[in-house]
């Protein structure tokens, strides 16, 4: 039985729902659990895709930006030579790179919009699972080692970020 057809079902279940609902709810939290890894496989996927794009554009952006410098400076030489006709033709292409640059700026914003929003999708993902683990663990009544280590696997998977995060709190209140 399928319990998820999209992301956002993982992310807004009542997992104490779905198990009384089911006939079997330990055999229903391994499936659960089972979609909820196949759905944050998927998460990855698109979240590494997503960076992959966001650095794609900034760097289009990045390299566009160094051609109006170029044809800033080759105008400005233009000028200084006295050949009006080639400045004109080098501020013509420094403002075709500014439009392209404009254009790829609203790109990157929505490419980041979208890296942020798969980001914070699959952090939610991601505690939907530790936290059907966590009932996994509860359920397993016969198996104490193995819920062991599963909450050794879950502790060791502790974002980095949250130690930094810690860390700059301890500062904060001048503990070290």
């Amino acid at each position: 039985m399928a319990y998820f057809s999209r992301l956002t079902d993982i992310v807004t279940c009542n997992l104490t729902r779905l198990l009384e609902e089911a006939d079997d709810p330990q055999a229903a939290l391994q499936e659960i659990i089972h979609e909820m890894e196949t759905g944050l496989a998927g998460a990855r996927r698109s979240m590494t895709t997503a960076e992959a794009n966001e650095t794609r554009i900034q760097s289009e952006v990045d390299e566009h930006a160094e051609q109006i410098s170029h044809w800033a400076d080759q105008a400005r030489s233009e000028v200084a030579a006295g050949h009006e006709d080639r400045a004109r033709l080098a501020l013509v292409r420094k403002r075709e790179a500014e439009d392209l640059v404009a254009s790829l700026k609203e790109e990157l914003a929505a490419a980041q919009e979208t890296r942020e929003h798969l980001t914070r999708t699959f952090r939610a993902l991601e505690a939907r699972l530790a936290e059907a683990r966590r009932r996994e663990g509860g359920l397993d009544t016969g198996d104490s080692a193995s819920s062991g280590e599963r909450a050794t696997a879950a502790s060791s998977q502790v974002d980095d970020s949250i130690e930094d995060e810690l860390a700059a709190l301890k500062r904060e209140l001048g503990q070290q």
